[in-house]
């Protein structure tokens, strides 16, 4: 038996050509409604439809509130600026512009000629220097043994110096008593020719025994002036002795400058060393500057902004040419700082590139140490004027996963749009 309520449904429904029904079937429509609606079917499908709703709702709000983006982010990398380090004309151009070079490669190169012939100079004035270093070197032992010998034999001068004033002081004492001896022998020789003078005069010895006495007192006379003589030339020799003393002691003082004139031998010696040193290290910066005509890629990149063209003189500090590397590059993402509270280093980022279309796998590395503001050329001051509080943005560095730039497609300056999954 059919339903009171689809068939009041169906008797409600007008038929095709028929007048419009009377308002009794439009209250029979009413009451079958209000009769579906107070069903339990329909009251389960109104809580089931619910439900779903607030599930569905639940995990959107769970979706939308685990990450945070933004637009306001671009590919950031280093600029590496390649500059002459000497200055010369240039030569010969290795490289265009957005050409991709590796580390090393020469991109310019300097005309070299100037720097070779200083090359040879320094080469040779440090040759000179290394020669006067080795003469000197070679100065010092020589000078030492020198010195050395000179002491010792001062020394040696000194103490036979010595040795001859003690001889002569002993052979004058030795003329001193042969003096004494002589004039004694004298004194006898004389009395006695006294005596015998007397006893000649009385005749009572014989003419030859007084003529003995006198030939003895000449001879005794003689030996006394004799002895004399000798004791003179033993003074004299003491004289000569010290003297010989006293040239010997200057000697020696003179040897024992010895350690002073060895401070002056080796210290010319260390002076030569040190301007051997000093030529070493100018024929050094001449190698360099000869190797600094060729520039060379500091990095692996692309080449960007070239400005140095052969033929122009170029000078140190000059910036010819930039080279950016693209293996090294990452993500600065300027985020609201009302989305920084649960945002850490490590968490996991979704970069969307507007370039490529690509979404790109990457990770917080850091968060700025202060807002963007602050790095400005004029940062605010809010101590002054009228203060309007403006929500602030902080630079966050996001680096890509290992091997999501390896095709080179991404390049500095790109406008991305991270995802960062904060739960």
């Amino acid at each position: 038996m059919p339903d009171e309520t689809s068939t009041a449904v169906a008797e409600s429904k007008p038929q095709a050509g028929a007048p419009e029904p009377p308002a009794e079937n439009s209250e029979a429509r009413y009451r079958s409604r209000k009769e579906f609606l107070g069903s339990t079917r329909a009251k389960v499908a109104l809580g089931v439809l619910i439900l779903i709703l607030l599930v569905a709702g639940f995990f959107a709000w769970r979706y939308f509130t685990s990450y945070e983006s933004t637009d306001d982010a671009q590919i950031d990398g280093h600029v590496n600026s390649v500059s002459a380090r000497v200055s010369g004309h240039v030569v010969k151009l290795n490289v265009d512009d957005n050409q991709y070079v590796e580390k090393g490669t020469v991109l310019v190169e300097i005309d070299p000629a100037d720097y070779e012939v200083a090359v040879a100079l320094a080469r040779a004035v440090y040759a000179d220097a290394q020669a006067q270093s080795s003469a000197s070197d070679i100065n010092v032992p020589i000078t030492s043994v020198s010195t050395s010998s000179q002491v010792e034999s001062a020394q040696a001068g000194v103490a036979t110096a010595k040795a001859g004033v003690a001889a002569a002081r002993q052979q004058f004492e030795a003329a001193k008593a042969q003096v004494a001896q002589a004039e004694a022998n004298n004194v006898k020789a004389q009395n006695d020719l006294v005596r015998y003078k007397q006893l000649i005069d009385k005749q009572e010895i014989s003419q030859q025994q007084y003529d003995q006495a006198v030939a003895s007192a000449h001879a005794a006379a003689a030996t006394v002036e004799a002895a004399k003589a000798s004791a003179d030339a033993a003074q004299a020799q003491i004289d000569q002795a010290h003297g010989k003393l006293l040239q010997a002691n200057a000697d020696l003082r003179n040897a024992q400058t010895a350690p002073q004139t060895m401070r002056v031998i080796r210290s010319r010696a260390i002076s030569s060393q040190a301007n051997a040193e000093r030529r070493k290290a100018e024929l050094d910066q001449a190698l360099l500057n000869l190797q600094y005509t060729k520039v060379v890629a500091p990095v692996t990149g692309i080449v960007s902004n070239r400005t140095v063209e052969v033929g122009q003189n170029v000078q140190p500090g000059q910036e010819m040419m930039k080279v950016i590397p693209l293996e090294d590059i990452w993500v600065t993402a300027n985020f609201k700082e009302t989305q920084l509270r649960d945002m850490k280093a490590g968490q996991k980022v979704e970069i969307d590139v507007d370039a490529t279309g690509k979404t790109y796998n990457g990770h917080v590395d850091s968060i700025s140490g202060a807002s963007g503001a602050r790095f400005s050329l004029l940062p605010p001051e809010n101590a002054t004027g009228n203060y309007v509080k403006v929500v602030q943005r902080i630079p966050v560095k996001i680096v890509f996963e290992a091997g999501e730039t390896k095709r080179h497609d991404l390049r500095p300056g790109m406008s991305v749009e991270p995802k960062v999954w904060v739960k």
